[in-house]
């Protein structure tokens, strides 16, 4: 193992791990060591939304490089690694998984015990690093926003429709009616200048009136679109981690449980 755990402490607190292609796996999360040789051969990257969940990276070749490490795996192997949780230790069929993702001889640095948090004689907190006789509890928490997506669209359409308008209207016509006047001595002249008996005909015009429909087109209102916003309230939830303490001694076991 060409990287020991005095320099993995040095780089753990705000370290990287690079890929093989040069890019950011995510940051260093917690060292694991060797039941047996006590020799790290593990670490934990922050991967997820959030840097929330942790995958298993082996640091066989790795190296150091100021404040971060870089292995010998690009980012897509690191990212499809089988997700093991990052509980303190790992099991020998943990380990052999993750050897089998990795292409590795599982002999090479392998233990029958596994594999737990860095411990070689000192204490370590969850990034690897020395620390008192206290350590670090942690839990998720939600982070909740809100974002802006499109739900769909309104249009506003103009379309031409029929419809029938009765309205009514006067009308006027001329009717004939006959008039008879006794002659006078006014009118006897007139009356008499004629032939003494004579056919004759008298012509009158009548009228009358007719409906006549004109249509025009007027203005009649101006129509737009606008919107409003409406708020509501609206529950979301997911899963959240948070670690727990449990002591035990020989006479008595209490958990911590906040």
């Amino acid at each position: 193992m060409s990287i020991d755990i005095d320099q993995l402490n040095q780089i753990s607190d705000n370290g990287q791990v690079i890929t093989t292609d040069g890019e950011k796996a995510g940051s260093i999360a917690q060292v694991y060591v060797d039941d047996e040789t006590g020799v790290p051969n593990w670490v934990t990257v922050k991967t997820g939304l959030f840097g929330t969940s942790e995958t298993f990276v082996p640091i066989d070749a790795a190296h150091t490089d100021g404040q971060n490490l870089v292995v010998a795996y690009d980012k897509e192997t690191i990212k499809a690694a089988p997700r093991i949780d990052a509980d303190g230790s790992i099991s020998p069929e943990e380990e052999t998984t993750l050897y089998r993702h990795y292409g590795m001889d599982a002999r090479n640095g392998y233990s029958d015990t596994g594999a737990d948090f860095a411990t070689d004689g000192a204490d370590y907190n969850n990034s690897g690093q020395s620390t008192d006789d206290a350590m670090t509890r942690s839990e998720e928490r939600l982070r909740v926003g809100t974002q802006s997506v499109e739900t769909g669209r309104a249009r506003l359409r103009k379309y031409v429709v029929t419809e029938n308008v009765t309205q009514t209207v006067p009308v006027s016509r001329e009717e004939v009616r006959l008039e008879r006047e006794p002659i006078t001595a006014d009118d006897a002249d007139a009356a008499m200048s004629g032939p003494e008996i004579s056919e004759a005909e008298h012509e009158v015009v009548l009228h009358s009136e007719r409906p006549v429909v004109e249509k025009e087109a007027v203005p009649v209102e101006r129509v737009r679109l606008d919107t409003d916003t409406v708020t509501e309230q609206e529950t979301v939830s997911a899963d959240v981690r948070k670690e727990q303490v449990d002591l035990d001694d020989d006479t008595v076991k209490r958990t911590d449980r906040r």
